[in-house]
């Protein structure tokens, strides 16, 4: 007899899976199976399942205290966070702000720049994921699941090009992409109107695709001539997904504020915003907070994983495993031409197939026939993403790039 659920059917399902437990790269079923978990919580455990000493630090502050609550009195973790991130971020980024979730964070980062500017208007980008909540889903423009069904909207939010990393001629591109972002500036949202414009470093809902360098260094670069809020989206790429500590590091540029969730506190729910002093300070007190922000248990496991993504020789496995992935892949497209592009930095990888339907297949297969779990992406659905826990194996990418290529013979 099948019992009733009563959980809300809204949740889309990647995998019937019913998981007990999980250790490093690896989930482990009610049933005793294995799974190499290649979707990381959709990028978000980023020391791995369980990590000892994540572990540790959450059962320790538990013990302590579990709620203490921001405004009524602060907590012994609030400035030690505070001053690690402000060693790991950019120089002039020295202010926090906690919250608990991505679509929060970057709603924080929009109110801060209204307030510090004074003006109404926010610039996003095709194939942007800012979040699901009403102003978030505003500035989402990946898939129109995110927003359907849920106008009116809130206004003021505009759209500029992202370069199509399908493009032949990539420079042309990104010079039509800058064109169309000053155009924008020019027709519908004045610069002194124009609060921010916020970025993904990389497209995660969009598809997994790298800015180009002189596209986001651009980008800013017009913020700056004309008084506008450059906000960085690292909420997915942050925190050593790409290879670095932020995605920001890899381009010559000095986001304003910094929005961060996901792999900061390894699967805790948590998140913060960054930016200067100075900028912090034009934020009128009282106008923006919640109950959870800033939580104990979040801070802990946020000073527990900062202190294992920081260890000697970790980003560089980063690196090194997410080259080993893309080398695979390449030799799998070299003998596949439905297989039309890999792409990515760091671990955070993907594959675009000729289709959705075999999308669908290869990640059937992958999860039937190998116990690997991986996730879809991108506006048309035809994109595979490779986004293992941080601490992933050479053994382990390995094992996965195996399963990946006989999903793609068994498909063809």
């Amino acid at each position: 007899m099948t019992t009733k659920s009563h959980l809300a059917p809204v949740w889309t399902k990647s995998t019937n899976l019913q998981i007990s437990h999980g250790k490093g790269s690896w989930v482990y079923t009610t049933d005793d199976q294995e799974y190499l978990d290649f979707s990381a919580g959709i990028a978000v455990t980023s020391t791995g399942h369980a990590h000892p000493h994540v572990v540790e630090a959450v059962q320790r502050q538990v013990a302590r205290i579990m709620h203490a609550q921001v405004n009524c009195y602060t907590h012994d973790l609030l400035e030690p966070l505070a001053e690690r991130l402000n060693d790991l971020t950019p120089e002039h980024i020295d202010t926090f702000f906690y919250s608990n979730s991505g679509a929060e964070i970057t709603e924080a980062a929009v109110k801060l720049a209204k307030h510090a500017t004074g003006r109404p208007n926010v610039i996003v980008f095709s194939g942007s994921f800012h979040g699901r909540t009403h102003m978030a889903m505003a500035m989402t423009t990946s898939k129109t699941v995110y927003r359907g069904g849920y106008s009116s909207l809130p206004a003021s939010v505009y759209v500029a090009p992202f370069p199509d990393p399908m493009a032949d001629d990539q420079d042309a591109e990104v010079t039509r992409a800058l064109f169309g972002f000053k155009h924008l500036l020019k027709t519908m949202t004045a610069p002194d109107e124009t609060a921010c414009a916020i970025m993904e470093p990389v497209l995660g809902e969009g598809g997994y695709i790298p800015a180009p360098s002189r596209f986001i260094e651009g980008v800013a670069a017009i913020c700056k001539e004309h008084g506008i809020l450059f906000v960085a989206d690292e909420v997915q790429t942050g925190f050593g997904r790409t290879g670095t500590m932020f995605a920001v590091e890899q381009h010559e540029l000095s986001p304003d504020i910094i929005c961060m969730a996901k792999g900061i506190a390894s699967g805790f729910p948590f998140s913060a915003l960054g930016a200067s002093a100075e900028l912090m300070s034009r934020w009128v007190p009282g106008s923006h907070g919640g109950t959870y922000g800033g939580n104990a248990v979040g801070c802990a496991a946020a000073l527990a994983t900062i202190d294992v993504l920081t260890e000697p020789g970790f980003l560089g496995n980063v690196v090194a495993r997410g080259e080993q992935l893309r080398s695979g892949l390449r030799d799998m497209q070299a003998d596949d031409p439905r297989l039309v592009q890999v792409r990515g930095l760091g671990l955070m990888n993907a594959i675009q197939l000729d289709s959705a339907e075999r999308v669908s297949a290869v990640l059937k297969h992958c999860l039937d026939e190998s116990h690997l779990i991986m996730l879809s992406t991108g506006t048309y659905g035809v994109t595979i993403r490779l986004m293992p826990s941080l601490v992933v194996t050479a053994d382990e990418a390995d094992i996965a790039l195996t399963a990946i290529g006989s999903a793609l013979k068994a498909t063809r």
